[in-house]
């Protein structure tokens, strides 16, 4: 059997430069879970886990019907209340938002073939594989982009404003501004990966 691997069908979408470039995403189709608060607490951990259990259970399911595919890289997307903290630059962000005040939607790419009706099946066989997960916060989410100013960030994340700051200077250069959360793609993870080897994709749709 064939297996699907979407980091190569999607080359494009996992790729990124050294420098900032302004592309077009594509629609693409999710699981998903939300959240809120530092990505060192065990709340983050958890939604990692019960996300990355839902994963496995549609690949499960998918090999059985006959249609296998590898487990695509975590991503995330990352705001903050605008309107308490005002307009804060991109690479500001990170240093002056609390932790705690981030808000995030944590991703994993599928297939297009599994439809919302397949996660929900597969969220109703989580309880019974993995007790104790949270899996009323997972959901199904198709997303398109579009526009998008991104760059490979290598390193760790707390080197991250850097980065960020050849991103806002790009979109400042081209009079391109923020149009929805940043983006990031977590092609190392993060949970075994040397801090200095990390790499990921940061990317920011923009108008």
């Amino acid at each position: 059997m064939e297996k699907l691997d979407l980091t190569r069908l999607y080359k494009p979408y996992y790729t990124a430069k050294n420098k900032p470039e302004l592309l077009e995403i594509e629609p693409a189709k999710f699981i998903s879970i939300d959240g809120r608060g530092d990505p060192s607490g065990s709340g983050f951990q958890a939604d990692i886990q019960a996300l990355y259990a839902l994963a496995y259970t549609l690949k499960f399911i998918s090999k059985e019907a006959g249609k296998d595919f590898v487990v695509a890289k975590l991503e995330g997307l990352w705001q903050f209340d605008e309107k308490a903290y005002g307009e804060i630059k991109l690479w500001e962000a990170p240093v002056l938002i609390p932790r705690r005040d981030w808000e995030y939607r944590l991703l994993i790419r599928i297939p297009a073939f599994i439809s919302a009706t397949d996660v929900e099946k597969a969220k109703e066989k989580l309880p019974f594989k993995k007790p104790g997960l949270q899996t009323d916060k997972l959901k199904y989410v198709e997303q398109t982009e579009g526009r998008s100013v991104q760059i490979l960030h290598k390193g760790p994340f707390q080197n991250e404003p850097a980065t960020l700051k050849l991103m806002d200077e790009f979109m400042i250069i081209h009079g391109l501004s923020r149009n929805g959360m940043h983006h990031e793609i977590y092609l190392s993870d993060f949970r075994k990966t040397d801090p200095e080897k990390l790499r990921t994709i940061l990317r920011q749709p923009v108008k």
